[in-house]
């Protein structure tokens, strides 16, 4: 954060952070739950806090919430800390007060708390408005078709070009703000801070707002969240190596590869699958390729190495799990991979039914030596990334 010299050119950040939440139920006030790993609260105090034009943070929570408050945030201490009145109106203007006492402000950006992902960019735009308006909000276009209800029934159609999703943060010029918030009547409600600014009979602008800035409200709300962050990543890994033999027919990658030499094994030798099998039975602690396909069994003498792929791609797809992407490495003087890169690429992203842009092919030599280098063999390594619902 930049610090200016006069109190009055600074920009400040005020978080309302002082409901209950009672519409999520939940445990804790909405504002301490876990969201993507974090508490709601910290996501939008540290989105703040990393912006270079914003020079001082407050944040505003309900009487007995400061424990909650100081676990939320952990070692994070730029902030100040104000408690809240019984309504968002009332905790507003409690800390427009408190910024007040100690020198006043230019611009204030009021954030509600419930909204935890602030991107940089609607921070940006707003505060470039502010040069030339003394309010500007974001705003999102109402993509639904939009109704009027009566006694939960249809009542009619209206014109959804005339109704705009109304965000957080919303920026304004501090001394108007709080001249609005003096002229409000304590008996009204605002759900934001622009209803009160226009009402004192200021202009307000507005800017583009962005689908991250999603509130949550309802507990849908934060189970979906939950089903899309309690999934674990795990990673595999997989090596083989097979001799190069005359008379023997040479796969790499499911793809057969004119040369005069060919990979001798049980199966067709494909070493690049092999090591992918490997890789994704690791992901999931299944052994590795000769516990499921043991070379002593005859059933899988010459049998495509395609079948070992899908069938530990199965094995992940049983528990849930998600194959991310694969990314593997050939090890081989002869012959050349390049010209076939792409083919096996697209061969294996059908093999797991994922897209080829997550499927990796690289190729080495070892400069001539060892196995390898005499052109006695082919070498592959492999790694697999999925995700697997958490129990």
């Amino acid at each position: 954060m930049i610090e200016a010299s006069d109190p009055s050119e600074k920009t400040h950040a005020l978080i309302v952070a002082a409901g209950v939440g009672a519409r999520a139920g939940l445990h804790l006030p909405k504002q301490f739950e876990m969201i993507s790993g974090k508490p709601m609260v910290r996501h939008s105090v540290e989105s703040f806090l990393s912006h270079p034009a914003i020079d001082h943070i407050w944040i505003v929570i309900g009487k007995g919430q400061e424990k909650l408050l100081s676990k939320s945030l952990g070692s994070i201490s730029a902030h100040k800390l104000v408690i809240g009145g019984a309504t968002r109106q009332q905790s507003v203007f409690n800390g427009l007060k408190a910024i007040r006492d100690c020198g006043g402000a230019k611009n204030i950006l009021v954030h509600d708390a419930a909204r935890p992902f602030v991107p940089h960019r609607v921070i940006d735009l707003l505060l470039d408005r502010l040069k030339t308006a003394p309010a500007a909000i974001p705003v999102l276009a109402s993509v639904d078709t939009m109704v009027q209800l009566t006694e939960e029934q249809l009542d009619r159609t209206v014109d959804r070009n005339s109704f705009w999703r109304v965000q957080t943060p919303q920026a304004f010029n501090f001394t108007k703000l709080v001249e609005a918030h003096e002229r409000f009547f304590a008996d009204k409600n605002a759900s934001d801070d622009a209803q009160i600014f226009q009402a004192a009979g200021n202009i307000v602008a507005v800017v583009d707002g962005d689908e991250s800035l999603k509130k949550y409200t309802l507990p849908s709300d934060f189970a979906g969240d939950r089903k899309q962050h309690m999934r674990q990543t795990r990673t595999g890994m997989g090596y083989d190596v097979h001799r190069l033999a005359a008379s023997e027919d040479l796969w790499l990658g499911g793809v057969e590869i004119q040369h005069d030499k060919g990979l001798a094994g049980h199966s067709d030798a494909d070493v690049l699958l092999h090591a992918l099998t490997d890789a994704l039975l690791g992901t999931i602690a299944a052994g590795d390729i000769g516990d499921h396909f043991p070379p002593s069994d005859p059933q899988w003498r010459g049998v495509a190495s395609a079948r070992f792929v899908e069938y530990a791609a199965s094995l992940i797809a049983e528990k849930g799990g998600i194959i991310h992407n694969v990314d593997m490495t050939i090890i081989c003087e002869v012959p050349k991979i390049k010209p076939h890169r792409e083919t096996i690429r697209r061969n294996i992203a059908e093999i797991l039914s994922i897209g080829i842009d997550r499927v990796s092919i690289k190729a080495t030599t070892t400069e001539g030596l060892g196995f390898a280098g005499r052109e006695e063999g082919i070498a592959a390594q492999a790694i697999a990334t999925i995700s697997l619902e958490e129990n």
